[in-house]
């Protein structure tokens, strides 16, 4: 039953015209999708200035380089290529009809229909790109769409909603903004289907109040992406990368490396690349460095420091990466250092929690199979990393671990192909989108059977004979 008044009100009152409008004018033509595509370009070419400073303030500091490259670039990327291949996913897809149906002319098809309006609820972590990258599928499918950002963003989402109103009608894409508990009710509300990016606690949350709807839902989670590197891996290029991975938004991403097995004659090797990669790219120290983003809020900051806390008193041993040996405990923001910990214990809170910051535990290891097992007792993660040249131990962890999505000798980057399905497995998600898959995943596949136009069939109505029986016979064979 529709909830009425308020934010929630007036979300429903948007959404039933959104479905009234899908109703009215029907499929839209690939034209019309063309044009809503090109819309979100054209508001991210023209104002992505204005986002990068918006995420910035929302951050405290956040790389302007990094914006543009991550949220502002990339989504652009994905709406480019939606529009360059939209005709060919729209097209019918044929499929084969049973002999002997198939001599006579009957014909069967899969038609990518519009499910209508998609609710979308996306992250503080990358709130352009998490907002803009599903709606690329959701355009390319024809539907229409409801957003929900996040509230850690406030400065960002307020602009999304400003700019989007003022390219689109509501009837085509709304923005509500507010915090959980408009969150809780939009994910309520009886979506044709629903988006959402975020932390797996909440997701079940957000998966209860669409099962009261049964609205079909893709939930983009996280979890712990470990890293194995091999004996035959280059540790100096893998130690740059992983840390090129750990410190791209200060971490706070969702295929972040979260842990490392280091074989265990390597570990200082590895640790002293990794000091070395992060001094390289942060040549003039962390805390003023503009390359360099903050922790998100005071919430998180002390979050990630007790990880530290907790570590710190079972013992474990910390490595803090602060190439000027800057004081972070006086500064206007909420910047941290990378830290390493070297072999910590499963019951430190840093290994039972995703991290979501620059904080790096590495576990040393003997035998690959050890660190395949470790990874298979834990809950199945978005991203896996396999750094290595030995192909037969790469196919072994590839085939006896299950995760979202793999990159071999680097980290996240499977994220960013559009000809790659992105999404999780069990706790780390359900669904997958960008490029084609996205614009299946937000399609209804209606089937479609084309019967032949002679009356052969009559054979298999009332009253059975023994035509009937002969046919029937000779289906029951092996």
């Amino acid at each position: 039953m529709p909830l009425e008044g308020g934010p929630a009100g007036h979300m429903n009152s948007v959404l039933a015209a959104q479905k009234a409008a899908h109703i009215r004018d029907g499929i839209p033509s690939a034209e019309k999708r063309y044009d809503w595509l090109e819309r979100s370009i054209d508001l991210l070419v023209t104002h992505g200035d204005s986002l990068g400073r918006a995420m910035s303030e929302d951050f405290g500091h956040r790389s302007r380089d990094q914006s543009d490259f991550t949220d502002i670039a990339s989504s652009i990327a994905a709406l480019k290529y939606a529009k360059k291949h939209l005709k060919s996913w729209m097209k019918p897809e044929k499929r084969s009809v049973d002999f002997p149906l198939n001599m006579f002319g009957a014909k069967a098809r899969l038609h990518f229909q519009p499910k209508g309006t998609v609710g979308v609820i996306s992250p503080w972590n990358f709130p352009v790109n998490l907002t803009f990258t599903p709606l690329a599928g959701i355009f390319a499918a024809g539907n229409r769409a409801m957003i929900k950002p996040s509230e850690f963003t406030e400065a960002t989402s307020e602009l999304m909603k400003k700019l989007i109103s003022e390219y689109y009608s509501e009837e085509e894409v709304a923005v509500v903004t507010g915090g959980p508990d408009v969150g809780a009710a939009f994910s309520s509300l009886p979506f044709d289907h629903l988006v959402f990016t975020g932390a797996t606690s909440i997701a079940h949350h957000v998966m209860r109040a669409a099962a009261d709807n049964l609205v079909p839902l893709t939930l983009e989670l996280g979890g712990k992406s470990p890293v194995i590197l091999g004996n035959s891996a280059d540790l100096d290029k893998a130690a740059k990368r992983i840390m090129a991975g750990k410190t791209l938004n200060a971490g706070q991403i969702c295929l972040a490396p979260d842990y490392a097995f280091v074989p265990k004659d390597k570990t200082r090797e590895f640790i002293a690349a990794a000091t070395g990669a992060v001094e390289t790219m942060f040549p003039s120290g962390l805390k003023e460095n503009d390359d360099y983003t903050s922790v998100v809020n005071q919430r998180h900051f002390e979050r990630l420091n007790g990880y530290l806390d907790d570590a710190r008193a079972k013992g474990a041993e910390i490595i803090e990466i602060n190439p000027r040996d800057e004081n972070f405990t006086q500064q206007p923001h909420h910047k941290m250092a990378p830290h390493i910990i070297v072999d910590p214990t499963d019951d430190m809170k840093v290994m039972q929690d995703e991290i979501f910051g620059p904080i790096l535990p590495i576990k040393s290891y003997s035998d690959t199979k050890d660190a395949v097992n470790y990874v298979n007792a834990h809950p199945r993660p978005l991203g896996l990393y396999y750094f290595g040249q030995d192909a037969s131990e790469r196919d072994y962890v590839l085939n006896n671990t299950t995760s979202g999505g793999v990159t071999v000798n680097d980290v996240i980057f499977h994220v960013a192909q559009e000809d790659l399905p992105f999404g999780g497995v069990g706790p780390s998600g359900m669904g997958s989108y960008h490029g084609i898959d996205g614009f299946r995943e937000f399609s209804h596949r209606k089937s479609v059977y084309t019967q032949i136009g002679a009356d052969l069939l009559a054979v298999i109505r009332p009253p059975y004979g023994e035509k009937f029986r002969k046919q029937v016979e000779s289906r029951l064979k092996r």
